[in-house]
């Protein structure tokens, strides 16, 4: 049996303490958050569950093997270093940590002390996020060209972090997992416009070595809600649609020849003249997919590797190459988007 801790009960921690009841061989021993109000909501649900103010009583407490995280960015390093070295392994809420030096440095430590550390990246855990995996990985969609996002709404502004740590870290998560390649340097531009407060939108562009790009629009002043995404691929491309109840993944059997040859295929005289573009259409298809709630599947993923000692998907390598592209658009936006090279942000094993 597993013993589980949680240190912060406030948006997340509640969610985290309801999947965590629904894992085999697991039990949630403890909860902890600064705020006596929220934790009076545990006993009359959970009744098993022990709460303290103070996180310090989860490390010492012998009966937990694991604690997650679910507190500001701003306090993730320091609480993530004293859960490794307290010997407990570690789930982390997203984004790991404000820096990618913190976060390397919990990578490190987590290996140096043989623990699991894994990153609370929910998307990826997702059937229609891993479906696109599959179809990516597997040839379904060929070449990959382009990965396309909208991630806006009304909201919820945050007063520690930009709106690219808030919504963008979703979207670089699950390029991290399906895409063929990482980014090598990354631009941005984005704006504030409320005085004193983070930029609330933002344009982000990750560029590659190859010929593939990608791009995320995300916005706190949106009038309505969007969280679409289009990855284009020689054979096949595919549109993920969150919102979408039942048909969340499209995917459509549409894509250009050149000079009737393979698909995306530069003709080989090399004449701009003589180029010639076809157009090919055929069936739009949309997979079943299981409906089965991301952070079960994760929750489950991570007490197995403790179990195991296998790493996670989203593990700590993981979590650093996204806090490593969130570091470099932050930089980008202030020098009016300039392309920052993503190996000048701190070190990593990519």
């Amino acid at each position: 049996m597993i013993g589980i801790g949680i240190i912060g009960y406030g948006y997340w921690g509640p969610n985290l303490v309801r999947n965590f009841f629904e894992v085999p061989d697991c039990r949630v021993v403890s909860v902890s958050d600064i705020r006596p109000d929220r934790l009076a909501k545990i006993g009359p649900r959970y009744p098993t569950v022990e709460t303290t103010l103070d996180y310090r009583d989860l490390l010492r407490d012998p009966r937990v093997d694991a604690i997650a995280v679910a507190t500001p960015v701003s306090t993730h390093f320091e609480l993530g270093m004293e859960v490794l070295r307290a010997g407990k392994h570690l789930l982390m809420e997203k984004p790991m940590t404000a820096d990618a030096e913190q976060a390397q440095r919990l990578v490190d430590e987590a290996d140096r002390r043989e623990l699991v550390l894994a990153v609370d990246h929910t998307f990826v855990y997702t059937e229609a996020v891993r479906k696109i995996r599959d179809l990516a990985r597997g040839g379904d969609l060929g070449e990959i060209y382009y990965y396309d996002s909208v991630r806006v709404n009304l909201g919820l502004f945050q007063h520690d972090v930009n709106v690219i740590w808030d919504l963008a870290v979703h979207d670089l998560s699950i390029m991290d997992a399906i895409l063929p390649a990482q980014p090598i340097a990354v631009s941005a531009s984005g704006i504030a416009h409320v005085p004193g407060e983070p930029e609330d939108m933002a344009y982000v562009t990750l560029h590659f070595a190859s010929a593939l790009m990608a791009h995320v629009h995300v916005n706190w002043l949106a009038p309505v809600k969007l969280r679409r995404t289009l990855v284009g691929g020689s054979r096949r491309m595919v549109v993920y649609d969150d919102l979408e109840p039942s048909e969340k993944i499209k995917v459509y059997d549409k894509g250009i020849t050149v000079n009737g040859g393979a698909p995306g295929a530069l003709p080989t005289n090399g004449a701009r003249h003589a180029m010639m573009v076809g157009y090919r259409t055929g069936d739009v298809w949309s997979p079943q997919l299981a409906v089965t709630e991301a952070l079960s599947v994760e929750l489950k993923e991570f007490t197995k590797c403790i179990a195991s000692g296998e790493a996670p998907t989203a593990d700590g390598q993981a979590g650093l190459r996204v806090v490593r592209i969130l570091e470099a658009a932050t930089e980008s936006m202030r020098h009016s988007g300039r392309p920052v090279d993503l190996s000048t942000i701190s070190r990593c094993t990519i």
